[in-house]
């Protein structure tokens, strides 16, 4: 048997970037492309690559909340078609029971990537599709009882057969949104994506030859596990547990426990969801796919060491979900609105690795992306507003925590108010930060936001999820809890009414209603008391706290 050729380390590090920067490439294809504002402004998407096995080798700067779901995505497509695909041929899908889905909107489009008639890799891209039918416009209601209800549910079917376009899936689809050609439009921006990865990644395996490409890959996955292991191993053993709960649904909510517990033992980590809500009437239950997300993306924001996306680095965390609960439901669970549990799934496991290594983590901040859909029919065409508003984090151990970014989940953005103004019978009447709703703390927690719509046209539904009302961004060493999120109809007005985090009915406009979303604040981190006064006074000159409040709270001017 001929040796394997030895592979320098700079070539490791070439083709490592090489394959990152492909990713970065597909992810703006589609920002440049994209129709619709929750892909091009907003940035609900993602990119990436897998190896001639489907194993994940980059991805794009994106939506980190996404990537860790590729794998069984993919996992699903090779079961299904595995020696079955030709040159030219592209996949879709977006089938959470059975494909490796999280959600309807979310659609899968990959293409295998042929090199000398055989398959060495997959463009993979996922885009959050501005609405695909079901009971509320934007295909997210909170409120649907099952799936069916939820809009188009795609197997994994070719959208293109060695080159030509499946026109029957495009007709399918078309007849089954409100938005047919904002639809297309985003459809057709991730097969340009995936065309532009083929390109670039033939160009990389004709230059250092497949075979050397392949055993590059393989390194570099074995490379990506002794990293992960080494960050784990660095831990303390043993076994820690944190529960936290969502405020719940409807008029009359119930409170909805997440609780994980976090095993080390040596070189592997063990993430166990047993305790956790059994799954609800409701969709905000979350399909196996984005639960394992949320796990990964919480290890490699503790990790000391750069560590590759390569699929590798999974290897050593074993994730335990058990079925018919909130974090891996079974058909036919409703799953719109899934992505609350995943951004809530990461708050319960920083309070889990916050009692292993709290000089890493941070308090609790807004509870994740509040997302308001504002839709309707104006001047004969019907059109949907959604957003996905996030910024305010916990407290870190060393500084106080940020505002006005994305939640750590992932990359997303709020929209231009421009934007929205020019495009929708929507004004925008304020959007700003929210004084005094940071968590006190020796570090403050981020500051809440608040975001306030006046609509102008005739009649619309207004469908919202959000969270973090009851049960607050909590603070850490002593740390106080942030302020509470609230979503209010005509403020200020007699008509005014506190809606609830998730209603369970879309809420109908006229013209002239105002929407206002408040963010929860971040938590605070360590004792208020120990606070540097200068950087009280900063607050204060900067209006993100209040003089009355620095005095009650802090007990200083």
């Amino acid at each position: 048997m001929a040796n394997k050729p030895n592979i320098d380390p700079i070539t490791k590090e070439v083709v490592k970037n090489a394959l990152a920067s492909i990713g970065d490439e597909m992810a703006l294809v589609i920002m440049r492309t994209a129709y619709s504002p929750i892909v091009r402004d907003s940035g609900d998407y993602s990119t990436g690559l897998c190896d001639a096995e489907g194993r994940m080798i980059a991805s794009g700067l994106t939506m980190a909340l996404h990537l860790g779901s590729f794998p069984d995505a993919m996992r699903a497509l090779l079961a299904e078609w595995g020696g079955r695909m030709a040159e030219g041929d592209i996949f879709i899908w977006n089938d959470p029971y059975g494909g490796g889905g999280m959600h309807l909107p979310d659609v899968y489009i990959v293409k295998p990537i042929f090199v000398a008639g055989t398959i060495e890799g997959y463009a993979c891209t996922l885009v959050h599709q501005i609405d695909l039918g079901g009971i509320a416009p934007g295909s997210n209601a909170v409120f649907s009882t099952e799936i069916y209800q939820e809009g188009l549910r795609i197997p994994i079917v070719k959208l293109y057969d060695r080159g030509a376009a499946n026109d029957t899936i495009f007709k399918l689809i078309a007849k089954n949104t409100r938005l047919p050609d904002k639809v297309a439009g985003d459809m057709r921006a991730q097969v340009a994506a995936c065309a532009t990865a083929e390109r670039a990644f033939r160009k990389l395996i004709e230059k250092y030859g497949a075979a050397t490409f392949r055993q590059l890959v393989e390194e570099m996955h074995d490379h990506a596990e002794a990293l992960m292991r080494a960050e784990i191993a660095a831990l303390p053993d043993g076994t820690w547990t944190f529960t936290d709960y969502l405020d719940g649904f409807g008029e009359n909510p119930e409170s909805i426990p997440l609780n994980v517990t976090v095993t080390i033992a040596g070189e592997r980590c063990t993430i166990d969801w047993a305790g956790s809500a059994p799954e609800v009437k409701a969709a905000i239950n979350c399909p196996i796919p984005f639960t394992k997300a949320a796990c990964y993306v919480v290890l490699k924001c503790l990790a000391k060491a750069d560590i590759p996306n390569f699929e590798g680095f999974m290897r050593p965390i074993e994730i335990r979900a058990p079925e018919g609960t909130i974090v891996n439901p079974r058909p036919p669970a409703p799953c719109a609105a899934r992505a609350i549990i995943g951004w809530r799934a990461l708050d319960a496991l920083f309070g889990a690795f916050a009692q292993i290594v709290p000089d890493r983590i941070p308090a609790g901040g807004e509870g994740g992306v509040s997302f308001p859909v504002i839709a309707g029919t104006h001047e004969g065409r019907p059109y949907i507003c959604s957003e996905t508003l996030a910024g305010a984090w916990g407290a870190l151990p060393y500084r106080d925590g940020a505002h006005g970014i994305p939640n750590p989940g992932g990359n997303l953005t709020n929209q231009p108010v421009e934007m929205i103004e020019a495009q929708f019978p929507i004004e925008v009447t304020e959007y700003g930060l929210v004084p005094d709703s940071g968590g006190a703390g020796k570090y403050r927690g981020g500051l809440a936001f608040v975001r306030e719509y006046r609509f102008l046209g005739d009649e619309a539904r207004l469908v919202m999820r959000s969270d973090r009302r009851k049960h607050l961004p909590y603070g850490l060493a002593g740390g106080e809890p942030g302020s509470p999120s609230w979503n209010i109809l005509n403020p200020g007005t007699p008509e005014e009414r506190i809606l609830p985090v998730m209603p369970m009915e879309a809420v109908l406009l006229k013209k002239g209603d105002v929407f206002r979303h408040v963010s929860a604040g971040g938590g605070g981190y360590g004792d208020p008391k120990e606070r540097d006064p200068a950087l009280i006074a900063d607050d204060v000159r900067e209006e993100r706290m209040t003089e009355g409040y620095a005095r009650i709270v802090y007990g200083r001017n």
